[in-house]
């Protein structure tokens, strides 16, 4: 289902522990201005940004089952007032973006103030700064994964290296929690074989590493999936910006949530999070403060599966 509205009120309609999952990229700070009263991202400090996007996280720890788990989307900014660049400009009409897109709605916003504590030009440490609030408030940091982007946005600084990585933070409510392990394919070297041998473990009679169960199994062909991602971002002509690519978030939902379970998107965009997790037989809950976006997510997402939700009503 979907839901439109802010998200703490939204959320607070939903039952203790009645979802399985949350994966999510939440607004960044100082990055774009969605038109709407309420929205985060905006705020004159990262402090106060970070306080509120936390708060989302409280309730959405209420309403996650035990054994759950959150990952979280979110990427840094620089503390200047640079617009954007014709480099800039070139790449989204490259990518194919609508015409009266302005590309400096993509960049940190021309007429936002520079942070006078911290300096001109840093990286404003959004990620780093939003990770140990989340754990001081309880939840359990155990993977940091980066999304390399091969094909990320092009800059024009001179004086520094181009950005083309994100984080996803994978968060857990408790010590024991669902996870689906998730392998992928890896071919046996030298190295592993002399590995295998002197492995602490076994699998079906077999020697593993000394890795255990996360490493490379004892057929040597699968190994656990490692934490650098490389998957190209993704568009919704529609939305004016780029999303999270469905590539980025199949894997967390298949191991975050079982077959029939519930997966929250507190911040629910143009709907990737529905797309992929009907498609894998869960059911959903978005959550959208931008009643234009709902109507993306209905043109995106099958209407004759769930049951969306307007303002409270039954949208038919």
């Amino acid at each position: 289902m979907i839901l439109q509205g802010d998200a703490i009120e939204q959320l607070r309609t939903l039952a203790d522990e009645s979802v399985n999952m949350c994966i999510t990229s939440p607004p960044y700070y100082g990055l774009r201005d969605y038109g709407v009263d309420s929205q985060i991202g905006l705020e004159d400090s990262v402090d106060e940004y970070i306080y509120k996007l936390c708060n989302v996280f409280d309730e959405v720890k209420r309403v996650i089952r035990k054994d759950g788990t959150c990952w979280v989307n979110i990427g840094d900014s620089y503390n200047s007032t640079n617009r954007s660049s014709k480099a800039d400009k070139a790449y989204w009409d490259r990518v194919g973006y609508d015409k009266s897109f302005d590309a400096r709605e993509a960049l940190p916003h021309a007429d936002r103030k520079p942070m006078k504590s911290i300096p001109t030009k840093s990286l404003i440490g959004v990620p780093f700064r939003f990770v140990l609030e989340m754990m001081n408030r309880g939840w359990i940091l155990r993977n940091t994964i980066i999304w390399h982007k091969p094909s990320c946005m092009p800059s024009s600084a001179k004086d520094r290296y181009t950005v083309d990585f994100e984080y996803l933070f994978f968060f857990s409510k408790n010590n024991k929690y669902y996870f689906k392990q998730q392998l992928e394919p890896c071919k046996s070297n030298d190295y592993d074989k002399a590995r295998m041998k002197k492995g602490r473990v076994k699998y079906d009679g077999k020697y593993g590493n000394d890795m255990g169960q996360a490493g490379v199994l004892g057929n040597g062909k699968t190994r656990n999936i490692r934490t650098v991602w490389s998957i190209n971002p993704s568009r919704v002509k529609e939305a004016h910006f780029a999303t999270f690519p469905e590539q980025l978030i199949e894997g967390p939902i298949d191991a975050g949530c079982p077959v029939g379970g519930v997966v929250l998107d507190p911040f629910g965009g143009s709907g990737t999070t529905g797309i992929v997790s009907q498609r894998q037989g869960k059911q959903y809950i978005l959550v959208e403060l931008n009643p234009e976006y709902i109507e993306i997510m209905k043109k995106r997402i099958n209407t004759n599966v769930g049951v969306f939700f307007e303002c409270g009503n039954v949208v038919t």
